[in-house]
C-alpha cells in the first residue's frame, strides 16, 4: 500500500489563502498567532501553505483570533469540509510526484484551462504514442514502469474533455511544436489528425502561433492558467520546466500570465486558419 500523502485540492489552497489574508488583515504575524494560541509554529505554516488541513477546532481558534465575520466563518467552514472531497482526478494522480499529482487535481476542478506550449502538443491533446515518445525522450532516466504510469495518467486525464460539464480548453501551440518530428512521420500525422478531432469539440479551441508571427510572449516558455468555479474564487498559473514546476497564486502573477495568453491569442492564427495549418501538416506528414 502506498504511503504517499494525499493530493491537496484547490479548495484547500483557497482556504489557506483566506486564512493568510485574515491574519494579515488582523495585523498579526505568524509568531504573534502562535504566541496567542496553542498552535505549533510549524503547524500554522503548514496550514497557511496548504500542506495540511486544519482541524475544525483549529479553524475556529484562528477565526476567533482574527475576529472573522459570520459570513467568513460560514464560507471557510464549508471550504474546510469540501477540501476533503476529491474528484476522479485523485485516482489518476496516485503514485505520481506530488506536484504533478496536484496539477492533475487542479486541472480536474477547473472550469477553464488556458494552455500555451512552445515545444510539445498540449498534454490534454496528445495521442498515446506521442505521449510515450515525449515522456521517454524528455525523461531518459525513467524506468519502463514509470513511463507506463505517466502515459496512462496523461491519457486518462483527457477523459475530462468529454465528461459531463467539461472545462473549456483554450490551447495555443507554437508552430515548432506542430512541426517537430516526434517518433517518426506516421506518428506526427496521426497526432495532427487527433488535434483536428479535438478542435472539433465544442469546449476546445486550438490555435497555432505561426513562425511568421516573429517574437512573442510564449518564447519564455510554456504555461497554464486555470480558472475555477465561483465558490473557489481563485486562479492558478502553472509553469513546468527543467528546474521543476511552479504554482503561482498571487493575483498579480496570475494576471501577468493571463495577459501573456491574450497576447498569444492575438499573435496566433484564428481557430479556422489554425485547423487548416494542422491539416496541412497532417498531409505533409503522410506524403
Amino acid at each position: 500500500m502506498s504511503s504517499r500523502k494525499p493530493v491537496l485540492t484547490i479548495r484547500l489552497r483557497r482556504l489557506a489563502a483566506e486564512l493568510r489574508r485574515l491574519r494579515k488583515d488582523a495585523g498579526l504575524t505568524r509568531d504573534e498567532v502562535t504566541g496567542r494560541t496553542a498552535l505549533n509554529p510549524a503547524t500554522l505554516w503548514r496550514i497557511e501553505t496548504a500542506k495540511t488541513r486544519p482541524q475544525a477546532r483549529t479553524l475556529k481558534t484562528l477565526l476567533d483570533l482574527y475576529d472573522a465575520s459570520d459570513d467568513q466563518r460560514a464560507e471557510l467552514t464549508v471550504l474546510l469540509r469540501e477540501s476533503a472531497v476529491r474528484g476522479r482526478a485523485h485516482i489518476i494522480a496516485r503514485e505520481l510526484p506530488e506536484r504533478y499529482a496536484a496539477y492533475i487535481e487542479f486541472e480536474g476542478s477547473a472550469t477553464r484551462i488556458s494552455n500555451f506550449e512552445c515545444a510539445f502538443i498540449p498534454g490534454l491533446l496528445q495521442t498515446e504514442e506521442y505521449a510515450r515518445a515525449t515522456i521517454e525522450g524528455g525523461r531518459p532516466g525513467m524506468t519502463e514502469d514509470e513511463v507506463n504510469h505517466r502515459v496512462e495518467a496523461r491519457i486518462r486525464r483527457q477523459e475530462l474533455l468529454t465528461s459531463d460539464g467539461p472545462p473549456e480548453l483554450r490551447a495555443i501551440l507554437d508552430e515548432a511544436a506542430l512541426r517537430r518530428r516526434v517518433g517518426g512521420i506516421g506518428l506526427m500525422a496521426r497526432q495532427a489528425e487527433h488535434l483536428l478531432d479535438a478542435a472539433a469539440l465544442h469546449n476546445v479551441t486550438v490555435q497555432v502561433v505561426p513562425f511568421a508571427a516573429g517574437a512573442h510572449p510564449g518564447m519564455m516558455g510554456p504555461f497554464v492558467v486555470m480558472d475555477f468555479p465561483e465558490d473557489v474564487g481563485v486562479r492558478v498559473a502553472y509553469l513546468d520546466g527543467q528546474v521543476g514546476d511552479l504554482f503561482l497564486e498571487e493575483e498579480a502573477e496570475v494576471q501577468r500570465y493571463s495577459l501573456a495568453f491574450e497576447h498569444l491569442r492575438g499573435a496566433a492564427l484564428s481557430p479556422r486558419a489554425s485547423t487548416a495549418l494542422i491539416a496541412e501538416v497532417a498531409r505533409d506528414s503522410r506524403a
